[in-house]
């Protein structure tokens, strides 16, 4: 058997392998944070390395569960989900611990942390959707 992507999942995953390059841009800013070259409070330190991580794990996570929507051979809505719920949690996760540390000197989330939550729903979709879609196929 010879596997294929979907239109979709090619489009979506380059896009994704893409995004690879800010992903690592965020880890030489990272370096500059550790090396001092950047001030941060040890709030907003702590919330840069989550952001990098959680960026650079669910990018990865995310292509993964490309592959599985497409060996299960998943559409409709649970394909949708299983192809874009987890890179879009790729997104606003990391966007939420960034823009929720802005600030100089900021030792508390503001507002923006909403973000996190909202992706994690879009995480906990993307990963229902493929882990019943496998299940199902």
């Amino acid at each position: 058997m010879q596997f294929e992507f979907t239109d979709v999942s090619r489009y979506v995953a380059g896009v994704a392998l893409l995004s690879i390059v800010t992903i690592e841009f965020g880890g030489y800013f990272l370096t500059r944070i550790v090396r001092g070259s950047v001030p941060m409070t040890p709030f907003q330190q702590n919330f840069a390395r989550a952001g990098h991580a959680h960026a650079g794990v669910l990018v990865t996570l995310g292509l993964v569960g490309i592959l599985y929507a497409d060996l299960a051979g998943l559409d409709g809505v649970l394909g949708w989900l299983g192809r874009i719920g987890i890179l879009a949690a790729a997104i606003l996760m990391p966007g939420g611990f960034f823009a929720s540390s802005a600030g100089k000197d900021r030792t508390t989330a503001n507002g923006a942390v909403v973000l996190v939550w909202i992706g994690a729903l879009c995480l906990a979709a993307g990963a229902l959707s493929l882990g019943i879609g496998v299940l199902a196929s």
